[in-house]
């Protein structure tokens, strides 16, 4: 579905003028287009994995060797979503 303003009306939750570039804790999320369960599946109560959500899982830890300003910290994979909270540090991150 492309953007149509007059029926989208999503406000922006970021702050205006802040610099999301600098050292800070940021909690993520990303979700799946249009809502597909691509992750895994929920049975009762656990969260079961399949390939693509392995992969997630496995490139959120290697984003700490990857880049050597961000530390990964807690995480959620979800059938349709992602949640994690990741930490930029460091004295200077511009590139």
């Amino acid at each position: 579905m492309k953007y149509n303003p007059n029926i989208h009306h999503r406000r922006s939750i970021r702050l205006k003028d802040y610099d999301y570039s600098q050292p800070g804790a940021y909690f993520v999320t990303i979700c799946v287009q249009n809502k597909k369960c691509f992750f895994g599946k929920i049975t009762e109560i656990e969260m079961i994995l399949n390939d693509a959500g392995k992969m997630l899982q496995q490139w959120w830890h290697e984003l700490n060797n990857k880049f050597q300003f961000v530390n990964t910290d807690e995480y959620a994979v979800m059938p349709n979503h992602f949640h994690g909270v990741v930490f930029i540090v460091g004295a200077n991150t511009k590139m």
